[in-house]
C-alpha cells in the first residue's frame, strides 16, 4: 500500500484509480464495507482502490479543542487500511485553502487532472469546498460530464444501527467497550511508543510501560482490563490507566500498563494496546500506600475478567 502525503503535479495512478472519500475515523465496519465493494469495482475495472482522508480531521480544524475525540490517529488509521484491499492513501493537509476550494476546481483539479478518478464513492450526505457548496449531486453531475461514475455509501446496519465513527465515540464514552468492539470488528485499542516515565510503577511494585498518546481528547478515561501486541507475536494480559494520575502528579494525559508476570526491557518498541473491560474511574488517593493497594485490587478484577 503507497502513502502519499499531498498531491504530486504528476499522476501517482496514471491509469486511473477507484477511490473513496472520508476521514474514517476507526477505520470501522461500515467503512470496511465500503472499502470491499469499492474493492470489487477496482477489480472489474483493473483499477487501484484509493482512499483519501484529511489531516486534521475537517471538525478537528474548525472546533479545536471542542472537536470530537479520535477513535484513531492517522497512523493508527494506516495500520488498520494496510490490513484491507486498499492500494493507496492519500493524506491531503486540510486548511483554509483547502476549505475555501471552489468544489468544481477541486473536482477538476484533484479528482480528474492529479488522481484521474474513473469510479467515486462517497456518502450521499457528503459536502466540501467553499461554504461546503460542494455534494453528492454536484459529483454526479461532473461525473457524467468528465468520465467518472458517483455511487454513494450503503447504510451498514448492526442490530438495527447505522455504524458510524458518531456511533462507536458514543459507545465509549458510554464505557461501553463491547458495543464499540461490535461496531468496530475489533476491540478499540491504542497504539504508540513505549517512552520513558519517572519509573514510580517500580517502587509500588507494579512497573509500567508509558505509551505516548498524541490525543487532544481521548475517547475513554480510567482503568482497564487490557491486552498488549506488539511483542514477540503474541498477546499479553494487563491493567492500564488513561488519564492524568492526580495522586502522583494531576498533570498531561497519559496510557500507562502493566503488563502481569513480565519483566522485560522494551523502551522504544511500538505496540498496540487493546481495551477490553472498563475497571473504575481514575481518582486520587489520599496516600501511595493506598494507592498501591487498589492497584493490587485492580490487578485482581483485570485478571479475573481476562480469565488469566
Amino acid at each position: 500500500m503507497r502513502l502519499i502525503r499531498g498531491l504530486s503535479h504528476s499522476r501517482t495512478f496514471p491509469e486511473g484509480c477507484v477511490l473513496t472519500i472520508g476521514n474514517f475515523d476507526g477505520v470501522h465496519l461500515g467503512h470496511q464495507a465500503v472499502i470491499s465493494g469499492l474493492a470489487q469495482e477496482g477489480v472489474k475495472l483493473g483499477l487501484p482502490v484509493v482512499i483519501m482522508l484529511f489531516e486534521p480531521q475537517p471538525l478537528e480544524y474548525f472546533q479545536g479543542d471542542n472537536g470530537p475525540a479520535r477513535i484513531t490517529r492517522l497512523r493508527e488509521k494506516i495500520l488498520q487500511l494496510k490490513r484491507l484491499p486498499v492500494d493507496g492513501v492519500y493524506v491531503l493537509r486540510f486548511s483554509r485553502i483547502l476549505a475555501d476550494w471552489e468544489p468544481e476546481c477541486f473536482i477538476q483539479e484533484v479528482l480528474c487532472n492529479r488522481l484521474n478518478v474513473k469510479y467515486l464513492v462517497v456518502g450521499d450526505d457528503f459536502h466540501f469546498g467553499k461554504a461546503r457548496r460542494g455534494t453528492f449531486s454536484l459529483l454526479k453531475a461532473c461525473g457524467q460530464e468528465m468520465g467518472f461514475d458517483v455511487c454513494d455509501t450503503q447504510p451498514f446496519l448492526i442490530k438495527g444501527k447505522r455504524v458510524s465513527s458518531t456511533l462507536i465515540r458514543d459507545a465509549l464514552a458510554k464505557e461501553d467497550l463491547d458495543s464499540a468492539a461490535l461496531f468496530l470488528g475489533r476491540s478499540f485499542s491504542v497504539c504508540g511508543r513505549v517512552v520513558h516515565g519517572d519509573k514510580r510503577g517500580r517502587t509500588l511494585g507494579f512497573p509500567t510501560a508509558n505509551i505516548e498518546m498524541f490525543r487532544k481528547i481521548p475517547p475513554l478515561f480510567g482503568v482497564f482490563a487490557i491486552t498488549l501486541t506488539g511483542l514477540h507475536g503474541q498477546a499479553f494480559c494487563g491493567v492500564a490507566n488513561v488519564g492524568s494520575r492526580p495522586t502522583v502528579s494531576g498533570r498531561g494525559l497519559l496510557l500507562e500498563v502493566h503488563l502481569f508476570d513480565f519483566d522485560e526491557d522494551i523502551y522504544g518498541r511500538y505496540v498496540e494496546v487493546h481495551f477490553k473491560k472498563k475497571i473504575r474511574d481514575e481518582k486520587h488517593f489520599q496516600s501511595l500506600e493506598e494507592l498501591k493497594l487498589q492497584i493490587r485490587e485492580d490487578v485482581s478484577v483485570a485478571k479475573a475478567s481476562l480469565d488469566y
